[in-house]
């Protein structure tokens, strides 16, 4: 029942909703490699939910690193980030039936009954603030040795996005994106269409495609 991933580079997450914070810890970071503080902050912030596409629920996404860094350079050991969670109302929540498209099904299954059923537990879209933590350590190390990434909403609502074309420019363009499409009028329709789910207590599915350039031979 693991939650680590990865293998030269390991990723593990930690923590739920409601429990007094989330993090990751990440192991096998070569030592010397610029961590920018304020690069990690302004992911998070885009993170943040921003308008109301977005889950309701605010966090100031406040993070520490308690290890792994010595003058803002990786030291080769593990990294490991911490985000206090502050915005919890546990009582909002009752252990009863599975609510639908949330994983608490999948969850009994996995713990059998031993979760932490509040807000969604370990299955909560909280913990994305921890691998947004993550990505923020690893993306300007990737920049470093020349390797660029994107991902963009490929399929939203049954609307589709257009495909890649011009890597570099489309690559920076959704880099400034707070709602990442490639088409900004496909963008608006799949936000109407969320918004419509919304209006009618429902929800909608996606499918996000990720572009990864300049990635070693072989």
């Amino acid at each position: 029942m693991k939650n680590s991933f990865g293998q030269s580079v390991c990723l593990t997450i930690f923590g739920e909703s409601h429990g007094a914070a989330v993090g990751c810890v990440i192991d096998g970071l070569a030592p010397g490699i610029k961590v920018d503080e304020d690069f990690i902050a302004r992911q998070l912030t885009r993170r943040r939910p921003s308008s109301a596409l977005d889950t309701p629920r605010q966090e100031k996404d406040e993070f520490k690193i308690i290890s792994g860094v010595f003058s803002d350079r990786t030291t080769g050991t593990p990294l490991t980030i911490v985000i206090p969670n502050e915005n919890t109302i546990s009582r909002d929540y009752n252990y009863g039936p599975a609510r639908p498209a949330h994983a608490d099904f999948s969850a009994y299954c996995k713990y059998h009954g031993f979760e932490d059923y509040r807000g969604g537990g370990h299955f909560s879209g909280r913990i994305t603030a921890a691998l947004v933590a993550a990505g923020g350590v690893i993306i300007p190390a990737l920049e470093g040795i020349g390797i660029s990434l994107a991902t963009h909403i490929a399929k939203c609502a049954g609307v589709l996005d257009r495909k890649f074309g011009d890597l570099e420019s489309d690559i920076k363009s959704l880099h400034e994106k707070s709602f990442p499409v490639l088409d900004d009028a496909r963008g608006e329709e799949m936000a109407q269409r969320i918004l419509k789910a919304r209006e009618e207590a429902d929800s909608v599915g996606g499918v996000t495609e990720t572009v990864i350039c300049g990635t070693p031979a072989g």
